[in-house]
């Protein structure tokens, strides 16, 4: 039989979905399935999701950006939320759960609105008013004063920061945000806009607990020193990319050899050679050697010899953070450094941390170069998720950085939010109205799931905290240990005025180019063997 219509235009296996019921339908179905995984990991009593991906990589978090990147989503739609995510992961390092969940309860609402009877079109001009009145509306939540602030006052910052960790590490806040934020205070340069998050390092060493956490001011390496001298103090440092070793020539040539004699003397020729190597760069004041490849057996020799310490820093991105640390200029090969080339640590010690051994290079004079959080815990997933939540702290610090601006936290903004948009829809004519008004019950969504995660009853806080809004207490939020409505400013709970900004302009752009979309036209996949059959071990590229 011959195709006729569409399937005769395309190639034979290809999938064509169009109309409301297949495709907007379909597409805003994928959103909510992905919005209901991330949404129960929303918040401080958020759950934890146990992830594996392809290779068999285990990951237990309750951080939306880490799940949504390693579940491989395959739906178009879902994919543009999960950009969405990553987007706001990029930009902020925050929100990206929130970006995600409200889009999905965005898309949510406008499936109901469709089923009532309006045009996608119509959902989606709505949809933008709204937006555009939410950030009107948000930028007077601002809180009074906290445009300015002091990027070095740990108050302040830890004030700011520990909402983002707590959301992440619940219980635990304190002690990380004061963590990181003396680590982000020790690197945060003469302009703070300037704030480079790869300064502050993390490194994770299994044993001890939390409370065993430290910042050093410093790098932390997870190497032992090679050789036998394992502390220095106050000494210079030369860097080698190539490795310490006696280099092979290129070209390949004869030598004749007539006697005993000279055959004795041509062997030590290369000792005599390495030793004058070593004993330039001893020469030239450095007491530490750092290789970024293999150290010879006799190069190692005659650096104990000359009471030289040799570190090796096998990492390309490490040696450069290395040489950030210390000021040093990387060599290309083995000799006599420049004075300028020349780094300077503090001190150089080879620890021992619960069995393990680390290298700590600490360098209080130069300055704000990098600084290392020590975390330890009991299992290596627990230290990953340490590891994510002092992530986000450094990033919310960038963000500070940028814009100190605050806004109440605990979902008192976004009922704020709903009960301001409400009105704003009753003014407004025409089909707008309804979408907008839609919009504003998205809201509803963070209390109610912050409240449902806690294990409480949402509707009674949902509506006792609209009876405390109405009557004018916009900084009322939940207090989910108790499970009832209180004062953020009490509670100390501050969200930045720029995660939240970005994270609902994001999801709003998200839902809208899902609606834009009606209908989906699917090649057939590419010919050759599919991605799922790889060997085992391989990775994508």
């Amino acid at each position: 039989m011959q195709p006729y219509g569409i399937q005769s235009m395309l190639k034979e296996g290809h999938k064509h979905l169009s109309g409301l019921d297949e495709a907007v339908v379909k597409n805003i179905d994928a959103c909510k399935q992905l919005s209901t995984i991330t949404r129960t990991s929303l918040g401080p009593n958020g759950m934890n999701k146990m992830v594996i991906n392809h290779l068999d990589k285990l990951f237990v978090t309750n951080d939306a950006a880490t799940i949504v990147n390693e579940l491989e989503v395959q739906h178009p739609a879902a994919k543009l939320l999960v950009l969405a995510g990553r987007a706001q992961q990029e930009e902020i390092g925050d929100g990206a759960n929130l970006t995600i969940s409200f889009a999905g309860e965005l898309l949510q609402n406008a499936e109901e609105l469709i089923r009532m009877g309006l045009h996608p079109s119509e959902i989606i001009s709505g949809y933008n008013k709204a937006i555009t009145k939410t950030i009107e509306i948000l930028d007077e939540l601002v809180e009074e004063g906290s445009e300015k602030m002091d990027v070095r006052n740990k108050e302040e910052v830890v004030c700011r920061m520990k909402a983002a960790v707590a959301s992440k590490q619940f219980g635990q806040e304190d002690i990380l945000s004061s963590l990181v934020a003396d680590a982000c205070i020790q690197v945060c340069p003469k302009n703070p806009a300037n704030f480079n998050v790869d300064n502050v390092r993390v490194a994770k060493i299994v044993g001890g607990g939390l409370h065993n956490c430290t910042v050093v001011r410093g790098m932390v390496l997870k190497t032992d020193a090679v050789g036998s001298i394992k502390r220095m103090e106050k000494a210079k440092v030369a860097v080698f990319v190539s490795g310490v070793d006696t280099s092979a020539t290129e070209t390949k040539g004869t030598v004749l050899i007539h006697s005993a004699d000279q055959l004795e003397n041509y062997a030590k020729t290369e000792e005599a050679k390495v030793e004058e190597l070593i004993k330039a760069v001893a020469d030239s004041g450095a007491k530490v050697i750092v290789s970024g490849a293999a150290v010879g057996e006799m190069a190692l020799h005659f650096c104990e010899r000359y009471k030289l310490m040799v570190l090796k820093i096998s990492s390309k991105f490490e040696l450069r953070r290395f040489c950030r640390t210390t000021g040093a200029v990387a060599m290309l090969k083995l000799g006599q450094p420049n004075p300028d080339d020349l780094g300077y640590v503090d001190s150089v010690s080879v620890e021992e941390i619960a069995g393990v051994r680390v290298t700590v290079v600490k360098n209080e004079e130069g300055g704000n170069s990098v600084s290392t959080v020590l975390l330890r815990g009991s299992t290596e997933s627990i230290l990953d998720d340490l590891e994510r939540a002092v992530d986000d702290g450094v990033n919310t610090y960038k963000a500070m950085c940028k814009d100190s601006r605050i806004v109440p936290g605990a979902a008192a903004t976004e009922i704020e939010l709903a009960r301001r948009l409400k009105e704003f829809s009753f003014k407004e004519t025409g089909l707008d109205q309804y979408a907008i008004a839609k919009f504003a019950e998205s809201f509803e969504m963070v209390p109610k799931t912050l409240a449902e995660n806690a294990g409480r009853n949402a509707m009674e806080i949902i509506s006792s905290l609209y009876a405390e809004h109405a009557s004018g207490n916009t900084k009322v939020g939940i207090d989910l240990e108790d499970g009832v409505c209180r004062d953020v400013s009490a509670l100390n709970v501050w969200d930045l005025h720029i995660t939240k900004f970005f994270a609902l302009k994001y999801a709003a752009d998200a839902a809208c180019t899902v609606l834009r979309v009606d209908q989906i036209i699917m090649a057939k996949p590419a010919g050759g063997p599919s991605r799922r059959d790889q060997p085992a071990g391989m990775d994508e590229d």
